[in-house]
C-alpha cells in the first residue's frame, strides 16, 4: 500500500516518466540485495530457465514503463483496482492455453473483477476509453505474459537476486530504447521528490520478495485473496492521505467485488 501511495506522489513531480521508471527500478534492484544473505544461494543450470526469464523481463519492462504513465493519470486507489485485471487474464489464459478445467466459480470470479473495473471507469455519455485505461490494460496483458513465461522460475534462484534481475534488467532496456541519460535521472531525483522516490524503491523491492515468498510457502487460494486486500486498503488510505474522494462509493463496491471475485477464483 505504501508503495502504491508513494509511487503516485512521485509521479506528481516527475519530469520524464521513462527516467522516473528507470530510477525507481535501479534503486529497488540495488536495495533488494540487502536480503540476499537471508535466502538460499542457488542458481539454475538449465539454460532454458534463463531464456524464459529473458523473455519475461522484456514484458516486465513494458509493463513497468507503462505503469508509470498510468499511475500519473489515475488515482492510486483506482490503479490498484485496475491492477487486478491481471488475475482475470491469468484465469482466462489457464482455460485457453493450459487446458485447465473450466470451473464456473473461476469464470464468475473473473467476470466480477471485470465488472468492478467497468463500475470504476464507465462514465455516462462517454463512448471511448480514457487513454490511461487503455495503457493500463496493455500493461496488465504484458504483466500476465511475463508471469506465464516466468512461472515458478523464481524458486530456482536466490530470491532477492531474482528480484534484482526482474527490476534491474528492465531498467537497462528502458535506458537503451528511450535513450535515458544520467542527467535525466539526476533531474528526477530532486530535493522535493527524493523521499517519495526512496520510499517507493524500498517498498517495491521488499513487497515483491514478500509476495513471491508467500506464493512459494502458501496456497494460492489463501495468498491471492490476502494480496487483493490491497484494493480496499488503498481506497481507505487514498481517501485519508491523498484526498482521493471522487467516486468513493463506486470504489468501495468495486473493491468488494474484486475480493469476492478472487475468493471465487
Amino acid at each position: 500500500t505504501i508503495f502504491d501511495q508513494t509511487y503516485k506522489i512521485a509521479t506528481k513531480k516527475m519530469i520524464k516518466s521513462g527516467a522516473l521508471t528507470v530510477l525507481l527500478e535501479l534503486l529497488a534492484s540495488v536495495l533488494v540485495l540487502v536480503l540476499f544473505p537471508f535466502f538460499e544461494i542457488k542458481f539454475p543450470t538449465n539454460i532454458s530457465v534463463y531464456i524464459f526469464l529473458g523473455l519475461s523481463i522484456i514484458f516486465y519492462a513494458v509493463s513497468d514503463r507503462l505503469n508509470t504513465d498510468v499511475r500519473k493519470g489515475i488515482e492510486a486507489s483506482t490503479f490498484s483496482i485496475m491492477k487486478q485485471l491481471s488475475t482475470v487474464f491469468m484465469t482466462f489464459s489457464g482455460f485457453l492455453f493450459f487446458k485447465e478445467e473450466f470451473i464456473v466459480n473461476k469464470f464468475v470470479g473473473a467476470i466480477l473483477i471485470i465488472l468492478s473495473n467497468v463500475i470504476i471507469f464507465y462514465k455516462k455519455g462517454e463512448g471511448k476509453l480514457n487513454k490511461y485505461v487503455g495503457l493500463g490494460i496493455i500493461s496488465n496483458i504484458c504483466y500476465t505474459i511475463a508471469l506465464f513465461l516466468d512461472v515458478s522460475y523464481s524458486e530456482c534462484f536466490n530470491l532477492p537476486f531474482y528480484v534484482m534481475l526482474t527490476l534491474g534488467v528492465p531498467a537497462i532496456l528502458i535506458i537503451i530504447f528511450e535513450k535515458i541519460k544520467v542527467s535525466d535521472l539526476k533531474n528526477e531525483f530532486t530535493k522535493e521528490n527524493r523521499l517519495p522516490i526512496l520510499v517507493t524503491a524500498v517498498t517495491w523491492s521488499f513487497c515483491i520478495v514478500a509476495q513471491l515468498r508467500a506464493y512459494q510457502l502458501g496456497n494460492v487460494s489463501v495468498v491471492a485473496p490476502l494480496c487483493s486486500l490491497i484494493v480496499i486498503i488503498n481506497v481507505i488510505v487514498g481517501y485519508i492521505f491523498l484526498k482521493e474522494r471522487d467516486n468513493l462509493l463506486k470504489k468501495i463496491i468495486a473493491a468488494a467485488l474484486i475480493i469476492l471475485g478472487i475468493l471465487l477464483i
